[in-house]
């Protein structure tokens, strides 16, 4: 078995805080309809900083956190839902601000499971490729780009941040991964892109794409849906996660979950069979930030003592796609 240590980590949340008070002066909310339903308190949003900003300054703090040179880095994969560009990548983009160039850069979508997907990843390179020596995983995301202020249901949840881990080769650690998707439900969290409209378009009907009506950019979410998934899926990954290496789920020391919904957390422990204790929670703080959620929990658990050395970890996403995912991994 070959697993990965993290030897650096890093993290970057924007100076403006939005808090529950700040958004009851927008819309029909209050600090304790938002706190008793969700768990969150605040959120940082942006004050024009772009996604790929966010992701170079947790970066910058993982490497140096590393302390290794960033030319010696061979892969960047970064999860954003969240891109300043159609093209280029915030892979390319921080790859060019950190001096890794010649490195491998890569973007994926994998909505808010997408840390637990690049961290498998990074270990898969890792595993086949003996002369790859460091990888840089960052999850970057600007959420404030894409949610409608108006809305109540969906504005009081999402904020923006990053986070960022290095990574190297560990033949002594433990890992393992449960992953999947069900695009069958990919019609209950969404935010739309571009439609094509040329000069020579003469079909304006809508497309059946199976999904809600309206062109909006803004996220889209069927929250009674989205529950039902997070709730039964969360358990699920976890225990195929930690079955694979024969391990029981309440041998873990600590599970990192997507920050989310405290409600959607303490359900899915309570199916587990396992005290809250042993779920890191910060979306008090930053609210669901999607990929970049884990990650920035697992920095503030590395930071504040609450995730060490030789610990077993799970860290676990679900989000639009839907995807979900699982690792464990010995810290």
């Amino acid at each position: 078995m070959t697993g990965v240590n993290i030897i650096g980590a890093g993290k970057y949340v924007p100076d403006l805080v939005l808090t529950n008070e700040m958004l009851s002066q927008i819309v029909d909310t209050n600090d304790e309809w938002i706190t008793t339903r969700t768990g969150i308190k605040s959120r940082h949003i942006t004050n024009g900083e772009p996604t790929f900003h966010l992701g170079v300054m947790s970066a910058k703090e993982a490497i140096k956190d590393a302390g290794i040179d960033p030319k010696d880095i061979g892969l960047i994969i970064v999860t954003t839902i969240t891109n300043d560009f159609s093209t280029p990548s915030v892979a390319c983009l921080i790859q060019r601000e950190i001096g890794a160039i010649g490195s491998m850069a890569i973007d994926i979508n994998c909505a808010c499971a997408g840390f637990v997907y690049a961290f498998d990843m990074a270990k898969r390179y890792l595993e086949t490729d003996k002369n790859l020596k460091y990888v840089l995983v960052v999850s970057a995301e600007e959420l404030s780009k894409i949610t409608d202020y108006t809305d109540r249901s969906t504005c009081v949840l999402f904020g923006d941040g990053a986070a960022a881990v290095v990574l190297e080769r560990d033949e002594n650690k433990i890992f393992s991964s449960y992953l999947g998707a069900d695009g069958t439900g990919a019609e209950y969290l969404l935010a739309r892109s571009y439609n094509s409209e040329t000069p020579f378009t003469t079909n304006f009907n809508r497309f059946d794409d199976k999904m809600p009506d309206g062109n909006s950019h803004y996220l889209f979410q069927n929250g009674k849906e989205v529950y039902k998934f997070a709730t039964k899926t969360l358990p699920v990954a976890v225990k195929e996660s930690c079955k694979k290496i024969g391990l029981a789920p309440d041998e873990l020391d600590v599970i990192i979950p997507h920050q989310a919904n405290v409600r959607i957390i303490e359900t899915a422990a309570k199916n587990l069979g396992i005290s809250m204790d042993k779920f890191y929670i910060n979306l008090q703080n930053h609210g669901n930030t999607s990929s970049a959620s884990i990650p920035l929990a697992l920095y503030d658990a590395i930071k504040d003592g609450s995730l060490k050395r030789g610990d077993k970890a799970c860290i676990v996403g679900f989000g639009a796609g839907l995807t979900y995912g699982g690792i464990v991994f010995e810290f």
